[in-house]
C-alpha cells in the first residue's frame, strides 16, 4: 500500500466515524421519543476501503399496517365500552340499584300487600311513592340516555375536525417525502412524522395504506373509501346539540361515503367515529326502545276501563301526542321520558291514594264510599297484570313475549351481555395492540445498549485512523530525511 493510498483509506475512516457517530448520537437524543425510528449508517466498499452511502431508518411495513390496524380496532373497542360503562351507571352500578326493574319488583311486592290490606291508606301512600320512582327511574334513564347521545354526537365533531386537521398535516410530509425521494434527500424526519400521523388518525377511523411512486402513501378507510390520495378528502358531519328519542342524528360523510356504525359487543368498529355512531344511533336507541317498552307496558297494566272507553290510570302520559290505543305492539318514542303517575292519586297534589284501590275515574270497588271498606278486586287485578305475558316490539332487541318484570330483568340482562362481550373483546384487542407495539417497537426503537455500544466501537476505529495518519507521517518524514 502506498503512502498516499493508506493516508485516503485514513481520511475515508475519519469522515465514516463521523457520520457514523452523528448518527448513534441522533439515536440517542431520541431514544424516548416513540415516533423516531432507529437510523443506521450504511457503509459500502470504495476504493479508498468504505464510506458511508446513506442513512437507513429501521422499520417494517407489514407490522406498521398490523399496528394501524390493532390501533384502530383497540380504539374502537374502548369508545364503546366507555358508552356501555356510562349507561351501566345510569342503572346504579354494579347492583343495578336504580333500574327500573329493581323498582317494578318493589311496586309490585308493595301492591300485594296492599291488596292484602286494602283499608290501610300508608300502604296505598307506599304504592303510590313506589310508582314514581318507578317513573323517575325511567324519566331519568331515558334523559340520561339522550344525553349519552348528545356527547357522543358532540365526540364524533370533535374527531372530524380532528381527522381533517390530521389529514393536512399528513399532506404536508407525504409531500416532502415523496418529493425528496424523488430528488434522493434525506427523508427519515419526514417519514417519521407521516408514521406518527398514521397512529393518531387510525385511532379515529380505519386505515388501508398503500404504497406508490416515489415512496408515495395513499390511504383508505377500511371499507374502501378514499380518505387520501395525493391529497385529502373532504371529511363532513353537522352536529345536532339536542337529542330525543324521536331525534335522528347526522352522517359522517368521507368523501360523500357515509362511515358506516360499529356493530356488536365485539364491535365491528374501526377508530372512535364508528364506535361513537354505533353508541349514537343503534345501542342508546335500543336501549331507549326498551324504556319506552316498559312505558307502554306500565301505562296498559294501570289503565281503567270507564263508560267513555279505556283511559290512563295510575300512570299518565304528559302532553305526549300518541294514539289513545297502547296496547299495540309499537314502540312509542320518547314514551319512557314522559310517563307519570297520576297526580289524582298523589297526596302532596291535593289527590286521593286510595283510589288506587276504589279507581280513579269511575268507583266500582266501593259504590258507597264507605272509608272503611276492604274491596281489592282492582288491586289484585293490578297484582295480577304482572305476572300476566304481553307483546313487546322487537326493536327492543330482547324478548318479545313475557311478563313486565321478565322484560325489565331482560332489559338489564341485554345491556350486561353487550358489555360483558365488549369487555372481554376489549381486553383480547388492547392485548393484540400491545403485542403489535412491542414488536414494531423491537424493530425500530432505539436502545442505549447498542448506541453506547457502537460509540465504543466507533472511538476504535478513529484510534486506529488515527495511529494510521501517524504512521504515515512518520514514514513521510523519515522519507524526507533520508532524501536530505
Amino acid at each position: 500500500m502506498s503512502l498516499s493510498t493508506a493516508m485516503k483509506t485514513a481520511q475515508s475512516s475519519f469522515s465514516n466515524v463521523g457520520l457514523q457517530s452523528a448518527v448513534a448520537s441522533k439515536n440517542i437524543a431520541n431514544a424516548s421519543n416513540p415516533a423516531y425510528a432507529r437510523r443506521a449508517a450504511i457503509l459500502a466498499t470504495a476504493s479508498s476501503g468504505a464510506t458511508v452511502v446513506e442513512t437507513q431508518r429501521a422499520q417494517n411495513e407489514a407490522l406498521l399496517k398490523q399496528n394501524l390496524l390493532s390501533i384502530s380496532k383497540a380504539g374502537g373497542q374502548d369508545t364503546l365500552l366507555a358508552g356501555l360503562t356510562q349507561m351501566k351507571m345510569m342503572l346504579g352500578g354494579e347492583d343495578y340499584e336504580l333500574a327500573p326493574s329493581t323498582y317494578l319488583a318493589k311496586l309490585r311486592d308493595n301492591l300485594q300487600t296492599f291488596a292484602d290490606k286494602p283499608n290501610e291508606v300508608s300502604l296505598a301512600e307506599t304504592v303510590v311513592s313506589d310508582a314514581i320512582d318507578v317513573a323517575n327511574s325511567l324519566n331519568s334513564t331515558s334523559l340520561s340516555l339522550q344525553k349519552l347521545r348528545a356527547e357522543a354526537d358532540a365526540d364524533i365533531d370533535t374527531a372530524v375536525v380532528e381527522l381533517n386537521r390530521l389529514l393536512k398535516e399528513f399532506r404536508t410530509y407525504n409531500d416532502q417525502v415523496r418529493q425528496g425521494t424523488a430528488a434522493g434527500t434525506d427523508v427519515n424526519d419526514a417519514l417519521d412524522q407521516r408514521d406518527k400521523l398514521l397512529t393518531e388518525i387510525s385511532a379515529i377511523v380505519g386505515v388501508n395504506t398503500v404504497t406508490r411512486t416515489n415512496n408515495d402513501l395513499a390511504l383508505y378507510t377500511s371499507d374502501g373509501t378514499v380518505l387520501f390520495e395525493t391529497v385529502e378528502r373532504s371529511v363532513s358531519f353537522q352536529p345536532t346539540t339536542t337529542y330525543t328519542a324521536t331525534v335522528t342524528g347526522n352522517q359522517v360523510l368521507i368523501d360523500g361515503v357515509p362511515v358506516q356504525a360499529g356493530a356488536g359487543g365485539n364491535t365491528s368498529a374501526r377508530g372512535s367515529i364508528a364506535a361513537l355512531l354505533q353508541i349514537r344511533d343503534h345501542t342508546a336507541p335500543t336501549f331507549q326502545a326498551q324504556l319506552d317498552e316498559m312505558a307502554r307496558g306500565l301505562i296498559n297494566m294501570f289503565s281503567e276501563n270507564t263508560a267513555g272507553g279505556v283511559v290512563d290510570g295510575l300512570f299518565v302520559r304528559n302532553g305526549l301526542a300518541v294514539g289513545d290505543d297502547l296496547s299495540v305492539t309499537a314502540v312509542v318514542p320518547g314514551l319512557s321520558t314522559v310517563i307519570k303517575v297520576n297526580p289524582d292519586v298523589i297526596t302532596s297534589q291535593g289527590g286521593n291514594a286510595m283510589l288506587l284501590r276504589d279507581g280513579i275515574y269511575e268507583t266500582f270497588n266501593n259504590p258507597g264510599g264507605d272509608p272503611l271498606a276492604s274491596f281489592s278486586d282492582l288491586l289484585n287485578n293490578y297484582a295480577s297484570a304482572f305476572e300476566a305475558p304481553m307483546t313487546f316490539d322487537t326493536a327492543a332487541a330482547i324478548d318479545t313475549t313475557g311478563t313486565i318484570l321478565a322484560f325489565s330483568s331482560g332489559s338489564v340482562g341485554w345491556l350486561e351481555e353487550i358489555r360483558g362481550a365488549a369487555t372481554t373483546a376489549g381486553d383480547d384487542k388492547n392485548a393484540l395492540l400491545g403485542r403489535t407495539q412491542e414488536a414494531l417497537q423491537n424493530v425500530t426503537s432505539v436502545s442505549l445498549d447498542e448506541e453506547l455500544a457502537l460509540l465504543l466501537d466507533l472511538e476504535q476505529s478513529y484510534k486506529a485512523s488515527a495511529k494510521l495518519v501517524a504512521a504515515v507521517d512518520e514514514m513521510i518524514t523519515a522519507l524526507l530525511q533520508a532524501a536530505g
